[in-house]
């Protein structure tokens, strides 16, 4: 039986694995970690999601498909007229997702995400004025950071977020049960903003929904895969009576 120390170090040690080694991963070693992740509990058992794994050249037609469409956008992310221009003449690669993802953060929330930017900039060596470099950086989500799997989460639409609970329970288990056998993983919201790459690839009904990519392999030793975000005070996220 696991004690409640060895299971606490073993869950604050999952870290978001940002840069992969190619090394392929064992088909029936994925097998096992799907397995695991199907304990998670799910809304009236339905398991109201369904799931896509790109290998090989699937894969590889995903990334070039995305990163084609990224290509474009990343220009206009400057405000340039030029770069907006680009984007507007260029339909074809306009971030249409199944969920609403362009959203400015919550200004409460938006300091979290501004200070996790801020740090993986520094790990990288990127100043904060070098867009360019930003946007080198981002284009690596599209290349899944080198991982040669990657995992696609689709929703029942119709359950709303019951469905996304459930899928999202589904993908915790999937991730620690990845690190038990020594693999590193990264939950890609970013990947959700171009549905149809993804959905030309896989057989998934119109009424599942692309809720996010998670990408799968060995780590390297890049330093990027050192870096730790801050673990939030149980203060922060507790509520109280009023």
């Amino acid at each position: 039986m696991i004690t409640p120390e060895d299971f606490s170090a073993f869950a604050a040690a999952r870290r978001s694995t940002r840069d992969f080694l190619p090394t392929p991963v064992d088909p029936a070693l994925l097998e096992e970690i799907f397995t695991d992740a199907m304990t998670a509990p799910s809304w009236s058992n339905l398991r109201s999601f369904m799931v896509g794994v790109a290998t090989g050249e699937r894969r590889d037609r995903i990334s070039s498909e995305i990163l084609r469409r990224w290509d474009v956008v990343a220009p206009a992310r400057s405000g340039k007229l030029r770069g907006i221009l680009g984007l507007l003449f260029r339909p074809w690669a306009w971030p249409i997702s199944d969920y609403r993802m362009l959203r400015p953060y919550p200004k409460e929330l938006d300091g979290r995400s501004r200070k996790v930017g801020a740090e993986l900039n520094a790990v990288m060596g990127i100043a904060r004025d070098d867009v360019a470099g930003r946007n080198t950086h981002a284009a690596r989500n599209y290349k899944f950071f080198g991982a040669p799997v990657e995992i696609f989460f689709f929703a029942h639409k119709k359950l709303g977020v019951y469905s996304v609970s459930d899928v999202s329970f589904f993908a915790q288990n999937l991730m620690l049960s990845a690190q038990a056998r020594g693999l590193g993983t990264c939950a890609q919201g970013s990947v959700a903003m171009w549905s149809k790459p993804v959905r030309q690839e896989f057989k998934i009904p119109r009424h599942y929904k692309f809720v996010y990519g998670l990408a799968i392999g060995y780590a390297s030793d890049n330093p990027l895969n050192s870096y730790g975000a801050e673990r939030l005070p149980i203060a922060d996220i507790t509520v109280h009576g009023v």
